[in-house]
């Protein structure tokens, strides 16, 4: 497991584009047959990812990792969600099988023992990109198919950023302790994402990019507002975002993200918005 330590404002200033990479960007998020993991003490949120391809994935493959964590399993003081982004496939989280299919979520709560993936096809694998944050009580495990996901269009292709916003684990949906998914797909023509930017000083913010077309590129801007810096993201990359700093996007083409929160609140509309032209 990677491990992560939180950078603040101060040194993030003075750090060149190879030191914004290593501390913020996350790569090499699916491997076949094996489940990634970066531990970051921003808000202590695990990144993750699982692509069962010929095996059954276990979450406890990696249990020399969580005793890092003093626990006897990932789960025993944490929540987790994911969204399947590719080939149809199962969760079973301690006996109870969840089909998922592509763009389906899963929520699952803290106290789960056991975290299985499957795919169903191994010429098709699903890809079950999956956040976990710490956990003070057990709530209802809840599958949320893509259907049953709130969906709220916004923007228009004459600003460059008509998209539509998929809130899965959001308080709309269901009770969490403190983590948030969704996904947000932008229209053909459309490359812009969080603009105007904000911040949320309560919250930090995973965005993991994804369904970039090839030589495309999305260009994460990030740092406080009168300095902003910026990470180029590949397909299929996640980076960090630490409460004081904007997260917004621009690509060399429409791509679609799924986006993280976790921390002192789940008031999705709880920000502090940004003038554009009072960024620098």
């Amino acid at each position: 497991m990677d491990i992560r330590y939180s950078t603040g404002k101060k040194p993030f200033q003075r750090m060149n584009s190879t030191e914004l990479r290593d501390e913020f960007l996350i790569t090499n998020i699916f491997k076949d047959d094996d489940v990634s993991a970066v531990y970051s003490h921003v808000d202590r949120i695990v990144t993750m990812g699982a692509k069962p391809v010929t095996k059954t994935l276990n979450l406890e493959m990696n249990i020399d990792a969580w005793k890092n964590f003093g626990v006897k399993y990932l789960l025993e003081r944490r929540e987790l969600g994911t969204i399947n982004i590719a080939g149809s496939g199962s969760v079973i989280a301690d006996g109870v099988k969840y089909k998922m299919n592509h763009f389906d979520g899963l929520y699952i709560p803290k106290g789960t023992k056991e975290v299985l993936f499957e795919s169903d096809n191994p010429n098709d694998p699903a890809k079950f990109f999956i956040c976990t944050t710490p956990a003070h009580a057990e709530k209802p495990a809840m599958h949320i198919p893509y259907e049953k996901a709130i969906h709220k269009h916004l923007g228009a292709q004459s600003t460059s950023n008509e998209r539509t916003i998929n809130q899965y684990i959001h308080p709309d949906v269901l009770d969490t302790c403190q983590l948030s998914m969704g996904l947000t797909h932008l229209e053909e023509g459309s490359v812009w994402n969080t603009m105007p930017a904000h911040t949320h000083e309560r919250r930090m913010e995973v965005y993991f990019y994804f369904d970039i077309p090839k030589d495309n590129v999305v260009f994460h801007i990030m740092g406080e507002p009168q300095e902003s810096r910026h990470i180029v993201m590949h397909n299929e990359e996640a980076v960090i975002n630490p409460s004081w700093s904007i997260h917004s996007g621009c690509g060399t083409s429409n791509y679609t993200f799924i986006w993280a929160m976790c921390g002192e609140n789940r008031a999705y509309d709880d920000q502090d918005w940004i003038e554009t032209e009072n960024l620098r």
